[in-house]
């Protein structure tokens, strides 16, 4: 955005800032004032350009220090940023106040209209999209790994490849199954990584976990399951979807051993779905007893959803076998590429008991006569030619790097949190204490947003009163990027008192 000459002493035409309307001493205070106001209205979006300060204070017939202590207070708030000849640029907007929403988080949004602000009090079924519309120089949103790290020149070689020994015929429909060899390559790489023996013909190719949650609410709900028990905390968005298709879900209690079967039992609850191998978002492994309990459970009828997410990602723990490799008969098992490669690909698997395999199939059919096959062919190439087992191995020592940064970061900035579920995965959860009021986290993800950062609060993961805290991912971002964003928590923790706002 450029500056054009004032027409009267002290006036800009930039933002029609007059300089007659500060009060006297208090110059650079209004100027930050204003151009604050500006970034949050809309006026100065993410991406302006400011005029030099020169300019500026040439126009606002004040001293160049007035403007650059301005400019300068905006840049501590990390919503202005320096870039050497491109001048000082707007890097992030400020999330609105949580009450300035009123019920709009209560609904999807309309057909072209933008997802709203995210941290309003209860997050509505847009809240993740309008956490990741929301501008910010660091994203430490959880779930993403690095992106940066997708193999381009390997799926190019593979799709070049396929196409050249694809017959015509296979330019038709498919099989809604999935294709026969992504359906064998998937079954080797569950025997192999997860200690799952599976033949192909048991394998469903879906877009996704999200899809697959979708037909799990869609087959169960016909045979009478309406509710399916939920880890708490446990994944909004995995709540999200059940709800969607109007399955409830009854929130059952995760210590450090993981899910509490008794509990669970007591709850009455025909099926749960759990994330044994790393649960999100603690990061806590269901333990061997908890194991045999839950074994037990379904020995008597229970059903299981296993969501295996983040199990490949593990560093400093040994492999956990699989629930599916267990029990067979009594867990429907869901996986994806999305945390091996990219969400953008939208494949996953599903692995449905042998008395709902049918039904599954048939609604994967009427759902989108299955997956786009020429990805599938793809994928199947990369797993059968070792390129995705390669791709693994590097991603742990850069995560394993990452998630070192993270854990060195908070202890230089946030002293007084606690780290849960280092041992694997793609983030960490911190938490505050137990004295810290639920919610009060969701402040403090506004606050870290208005300052450029972003965060999960731990509270939207839990349906009932827990601790406060953060999750925080780490696989996506570099070592200086971890380090600045938790610095900036760091520095707004001690805005508010060195920990969340108690009442």
């Amino acid at each position: 955005m450029s500056a054009a000459g004032g027409d009267a002493a002290g006036v800009s035409d930039f933002l029609q800032l007059d300089m007659g309307e500060a009060p006297a001493g208090g110059r650079a205070d209004w100027l930050a004032g204003q151009l604050r106001r500006a970034v949050a209205d809309g006026r100065l979006p993410v991406g302006s350009k400011l005029p030099a300060t020169r300019v500026l204070a040439a126009e606002l017939r004040v001293s160049r220090g007035v403007v650059t202590e301005a400019y300068r207070r905006l840049g501590e708030d990390g919503q202005l940023a320096g870039r050497g000849r491109g001048g000082t640029v707007v890097v992030a907007a400020p999330a609105t106040a949580a009450g300035e929403r009123g019920d709009r988080t209560e609904r999807a949004p309309a057909a072209g209209r933008a997802p709203g602000v995210p941290f309003a009090k209860v997050p509505g079924a847009d809240v993740f999209d309008a956490l990741r519309a929301a501008p910010a120089r660091i994203d430490l949103s959880p779930g993403v790994p690095d992106l940066a790290a997708f193999p381009r020149a390997a799926w190019l070689r593979a799709e070049r490849a396929v196409l050249a020994e694809l017959p015509a015929a296979e330019f038709g429909y498919g099989d809604p199954r999935g294709t026969p060899a992504l359906r064998r390559a998937v079954a080797d790489w569950l025997a192999r990584y997860r200690g799952i023996r599976a033949d192909p013909d048991e394998v469903l190719i879906v877009s996704g976990t999200a899809q697959a949650l979708g037909l799990i609410a869609q087959v169960y709900s016909r045979d009478g399951i309406r509710a399916v028990a939920v880890e708490d905390p446990g994944s909004l968005g995995v709540r999200q979807h059940l709800a969607h298709w109007g399955v409830a879900t009854p929130p059952v209690p995760v210590d450090e051993e993981g899910i509490r079967v008794d509990a669970l039992r007591a709850g009455g609850a025909r099926a749960v779905l759990l994330t044994p191998a790393h649960q999100f978002p603690t990061g806590v492994v269901l333990g061997g007893g908890r194991r045999r309990e839950l074994m037990g459970w379904a020995a008597e009828g229970g059903l299981i959803v296993e969501d295996d997410y983040d199990a490949e990602h593990r560093y400093d723990r040994a492999p956990v076998p699989a629930l599916r490799s267990l029990l067979p008969g009594q867990v429907c098992y869901a996986g994806s590429v999305s945390k091996l490669l990219a969400p953008a690909l939208r494949v996953g698997w599903l692995l449905a008991p042998a008395a709902y395999r049918e039904a599954f199939v048939e609604a994967k059919r009427f759902a989108d006569l299955g997956n786009a096959v020429l990805p599938q062919l793809v994928l199947a190439r990369l797993m059968e030619s070792g390129e995705l087992e390669r791709g693994l191995r590097l991603l742990r020592r850069r995560h394993r790097r990452r998630r070192d940064a993270m854990s060195a970061a908070i202890a230089d900035h946030l002293p007084g949190a606690t780290v849960h579920g280092a041992a694997a995965g793609l983030h960490l959860t911190v938490t505050f204490g137990a004295e810290a009021v639920p919610g009060a986290d969701t402040e403090l993800a506004a606050a870290a947003l208005a300052r450029g950062v972003k965060v999960h609060p731990l509270s939207w993961h839990a349906q009932r009163p827990y601790r406060a805290g953060l999750v925080l991912g780490y696989a996506a971002r570099s070592p200086g990027e971890i380090e600045a964003g938790v610095a900036v928590l760091g520095e707004v923790l001690a805005r508010r008192g060195g920990g969340v706002r108690r009442r």
